[in-house]
């Protein structure tokens, strides 16, 4: 498909204060398009907001707040006029066995990463459907296959898959265009955070290649500009993804059997992994929470 110009756009960025979030943020900038962003940490969007080349603003609101999210939609097309891209991009991780997981970290990962995204593309699509715009969901390689000692990232992010699209059937006909982001490991806070456990760097270490690698920021992020420029159903930030979609039907059972000898091989050392959410972002995540 044949690229769209970001020249004057109006593009929305949810998690826009670090990784993924803050370089889509100045990329999409970069190509011409005003750029709002939201997040937790008002402090850091501020910055961010600061280093971009065109017109911003930036939104402090919780992606799983209902009535947040509407009154940011409001007052982004009050400043801007209109939107024309929203990236629903915030999301939260946790790891570690489920059976030891703490409740509160296992439900919020899917109440970020799922409930958030849904309530974002609530608020955001009254006013897609003005511009025909587009709406890029992030997922994951975790929505491709799943992982043990991941069952709250796979849950939510195989669900925000399927939401996506559905949705696309959705709204086609009304002009709004629907995709979806797929990530592998990708060198944010989130992974370094995850890295931190030994068990969990471990485990990662020991997946077939390429899935073990750590992939640089910057490169995945040109192929979602990419995506986003051509309107794209499906954006893979690795190129290697694409080809997982052909083998994803036998991914289950090889996984269940590959990770069950993996998990006997770790069980004496399971105790000691972290519970809580991860990385920079997962402690923004709980402070915001603690603070209200």
């Amino acid at each position: 498909m044949s690229r769209v110009s970001l020249e004057g756009q109006v593009a929305v960025v949810t998690g826009a204060a670090r990784g993924v979030g803050e370089l889509l943020a100045r990329k999409l900038s970069a190509r011409g398009a005003k750029v709002a962003l939201v997040g937790l940490e008002p402090d850091e969007l501020k910055r961010v907001s600061e280093r971009l080349h065109t017109e911003s603003a930036h939104w402090h609101a919780d992606v799983t707040d209902h009535t947040a999210m509407a009154r940011v939609a409001q007052e982004v097309k009050e400043r801007f006029g209109k939107v024309d891209v929203v990236v629903a991009n915030a999301g939260v991780a946790g790891g570690g066995p489920f059976v030891d997981s703490d409740p509160d970290a296992w439900r919020r990962v899917i109440e970020v990463n799922l409930i958030g995204s849904a309530v974002t593309g609530r608020a955001f699509l009254p006013v897609l459907m003005e511009s025909r715009g587009y709406l890029l969901q992030i997922a994951s390689l975790a929505a491709i296959t799943p992982a043990p000692m991941m069952t709250a990232y796979c849950a939510s992010k195989s669900g925000v898959e399927a939401y996506a699209h559905a949705l696309r059937a959705e709204v086609g006909h009304k002009g709004v265009r629907v995709g979806v982001g797929y990530l592998s490991w990708t060198d944010t806070d989130m992974v370094r955070g995850a890295d931190q456990d030994d068990v969990m760097r471990e485990l990662r270490q020991r997946l077939p290649w390429p899935s073990n690698k750590t992939y640089p920021l910057g490169p995945a992020v040109d192929r979602i500009v990419a995506g986003i420029e051509r309107r794209s159903s499906h954006v893979y930030a690795q190129w290697w993804l694409r080809g997982m979609q052909g083998v994803r039907g036998y991914l289950p059972a090889v996984i269940g059997s590959v990770g069950q000898r993996e998990m006997r091989r770790f069980e004496p050392r399971l105790k000691g992994v972290s519970k809580g959410l991860v990385g920079a972002g997962g402690s923004a995540d709980e402070t915001a929470r603690a603070t209200r």
